[in-house]
């Protein structure tokens, strides 16, 4: 497999760093000029900023598998009530008609 080549260039404009592709000419990476990696954080707080989004991604993940759990029950009674419902229908009647509401 061939190594694609990585050019680093400094933007004559704004001061920013590029990395460029040489052979598609595609920006691969951009960094405004003063900016250090992981916004100028220390590696313990960046950590400390995954470890909480992890928490917060496992509270969505939770309340979503509950609340399908939830659906699931509401779902079954409302098909209840419509087996309930469908056998007080009187059979020689035909249904009723969508476009017929009109």
């Amino acid at each position: 497999m061939e190594e694609t080549r990585k050019l680093t260039l400094a933007c004559p404009e704004c001061g920013s760093r590029l990395v460029v592709d040489q052979a598609t000419g595609e920006v691969l990476s951009h960094r405004a000029p003063g900016s250090r990696p992981g916004g100028g954080k220390s590696f313990e707080s960046l950590l400390d900023d995954l470890d909480r989004d992890r928490a917060e991604a496992e509270e969505v993940f939770a309340r979503e598998v509950a609340a399908l759990e939830d659906r699931d029950r509401l779902l079954e009674e409302r098909f209840r009530a419509a087996l309930e419902n469908a056998g007080d229908l009187d059979e020689d009647e035909p249904p009723p008609r969508p476009f017929d509401y009109d």
